[in-house]
């Protein structure tokens, strides 16, 4: 039924919840899964020397949160014989990365985490799945934090 399960991560157990249930999914169906890890773009575009210095040094901690998230999952499909394929994106609204890479890659299903904020912490902080649920043109499946 499935073929390729985008999984984006954050590195939260949530996350590593979610790309355990995608990958027996994938082991299930035969499918594979592709991991994305959105970065958001430098928050400051400011002029001269420590700009640069403050960009370096936030892509470097960015990437090296991104390779430890794609790496877990990565375990975590090879841990299942499940093929994966794993990638960094740099985009404004991380929503719309997720959806952009599940375009291009194919993909007919996302498993993805929700941590369940509600009321005006949902408000203030938005919600990724709720806007990749709206906006998907594929199946959703959403993994809940257990009570």
């Amino acid at each position: 039924m499935f073929k390729k399960i985008l999984v984006p991560v954050d590195g939260s157990a949530l996350s590593h919840a979610a790309g355990e249930l995608a990958a027996d999914l994938a082991r299930q169906h035969g499918a594979q899964i592709v991991g994305v890890y959105v970065i958001d773009p430098f928050p400051y575009i400011g002029i001269g020397e420590a700009s640069a210095v403050g960009l370096q040094a936030y892509l470097a901690e960015a990437k090296a949160a991104a390779d430890q998230a794609l790496s877990d999952l990565r375990a975590v499909c090879e841990a299942r014989g499940v093929p994966f394929v794993g990638d960094t994106i740099e985009r404004n609204v991380t929503y719309e990365g997720i959806l952009e890479t599940a375009q291009a890659e194919g993909c007919d299903l996302i498993v993805m985490g929700s941590h369940g904020r509600k009321g005006v912490q949902a408000l203030i902080l938005g919600s990724v799945a709720q806007k990749v649920l709206t906006h998907a043109k594929v199946p959703v499946l959403v993994v809940k934090p257990r009570d």
